[in-house]
């Protein structure tokens, strides 16, 4: 049995994006990339650009689960309140596609991708590269959502061996 995971960093600028598959313990890398939405746009109006870019997203990969960033509170709440939007966004094209929604925070999947809860964002992509067998990854919101989509195929892959350590 074969599992489809859509990564995503969501942004109400850039969305980056990251489809994996998981098959017999292995991860796939299917694509990547981001939904560039247009700065000169209002809110309301690149919201519903990201909704419907999402959803073509959704209806060509046609993940089972999807993995988003979890919210943090920097120091800009309108940045904040801003990402807030653009999750709902995501999480209603998701729902829509049937999709089970996860959420990571940032620090839990760095740990979880590198070892480091600290790692920065080129460290993070240098790992990505080696496990997933990438020359390169283009942008670093596509980096972003390709590590939320690799650690929580590895998190079920831990899930499913300790499922059967305890079966025995």
């Amino acid at each position: 049995m074969s599992l489809t995971i859509l990564g995503v960093d969501p942004g109400s600028r850039i969305t980056g994006f990251g489809v994996v598959r998981v098959a017999n313990g292995k991860i796939e890398h299917i694509n990547h990339g981001v939904i560039l939405l247009d700065a000169d746009q209002s809110f309301p109006l690149r919201m519903k650009e990201l909704g419907a870019a999402f959803r073509e997203v959704m209806e060509k990969y046609r993940p089972q689960q999807v993995v988003i960033e979890k919210i943090f509170l920097g120091k800009n709440a309108d940045s904040a309140f801003k990402l807030g939007h653009a999750r709902g966004v995501v999480m209603y094209e998701a729902g829509m596609g049937e999709a089970e929604v996860f959420e990571y925070a940032t620090r839990v999947v760095k740990k979880g991708v590198t070892g480091s809860g600290g790692a920065s964002k080129e460290d993070v992509q240098a790992i990505l590269k080696a496990v997933l067998n990438l020359k390169v990854i283009n942008r670093i919101d596509a980096s972003d959502a390709l590590a939320m989509a690799c650690h929580h195929a590895f998190e079920l892959k831990k899930k499913a061996i300790l499922e059967r350590a305890v079966s025995l």
